[in-house]
């Protein structure tokens, strides 16, 4: 949220509470404290401990930068550092992705933060946006941007339709959560790309959505996994994302690995 250290702690408990759709009782139940302190603590009429709000915020499942964000609201130190992956803290995290990305070669595999905007990628999808509008392509690059733009990805996307819904349903999924107003605006300006009129009806024999890529004359079918760094505390390890893909059938494993 841009405007968090505008407002108090109890009016940022009572938003984050409401957007999880639980009741005062619910959530005192949870953390271990009377309804009738948090009650005084959404109101103003009770100041909260540094403790009390760590806990609160564990238990609404706040992002961290917005658990930091109601501390600084209650007029307490963030509790989690945020660093520039080039700085020195961060080496070890660097070095991992670098060697994740490197790893998964020739597959498509690539790093990306809260906002979808591309950290690092490999070779592999180097190669796949090479003919996408330079301005697409251009720091910072938007992955979802730059996918479902009519002239990025989105041109030679097979299954438009289908791969469009998906990764509009995990930016809903995201903005859920979050509440990041940055991709509320993202998500309105996607759903204003053609896409509409491809969208195909679900194969019900499917276990998960493909992205089918057409490359020159033949067509990839890549499955896409996230993974998420366990149990950081750092706010900007906590908000990156690696996204791999993996071939969906024979044929894309032999054309990918060259065979």
């Amino acid at each position: 949220m841009t405007t968090v250290q505008q407002e108090s702690a109890g009016a940022l408990l009572r938003h984050w509470r409401e957007r999880r759709g639980l009741s005062q009782l619910a959530l005192a139940n949870l953390a271990g404290v009377s309804a009738r302190h948090l009650s005084f603590v959404e109101t103003g009429r009770s100041r909260p401990s540094r403790r009390m709000l760590l806990e609160l915020g564990e238990h609404l499942d706040l992002p961290l930068r917005e658990r930091n964000a109601l501390l600084l609201a209650a007029g307490l130190a963030p509790a989690y550092p945020e660093h520039r992956l080039g700085d020195v803290p961060m080496a070890a995290v660097s070095d991992a992705i670098g060697r994740i990305l490197m790893s998964h070669m020739p597959f498509p595999a690539l790093v990306v933060d809260r906002h979808w905007t591309m950290i690092d990628a490999n070779d592999a999808v180097t190669a796949l946006i090479a003919d996408c509008a330079p301005a697409l392509i251009e720091p910072p690059l938007n992955v979802l941007r730059l996918t479902l733009h009519p002239r990025g990805l989105a041109q030679r996307i097979a299954n438009l339709g289908q791969w469009r819904g998906h990764l509009l349903s995990r930016l809903r999924h995201q903005i859920a959560a979050t509440g990041d107003p940055e991709l509320m605006r993202l998500h309105a300006e996607l759903e204003g790309y053609p896409g509409d009129g491809t969208a195909e009806a679900d194969d019900g024999a499917a276990l998960v959505v493909p992205l089918r890529l057409r490359v020159g004359d033949v067509e990839l079918s890549l499955l896409s996994t996230t993974t998420l760094f366990g149990t950081p505390l750092d706010v900007t390890v906590s908000e990156l994302a690696i996204e791999a893909f993996y071939p969906a059938d024979d044929a894309t494993a032999r054309l990918l690995l060259g065979r």
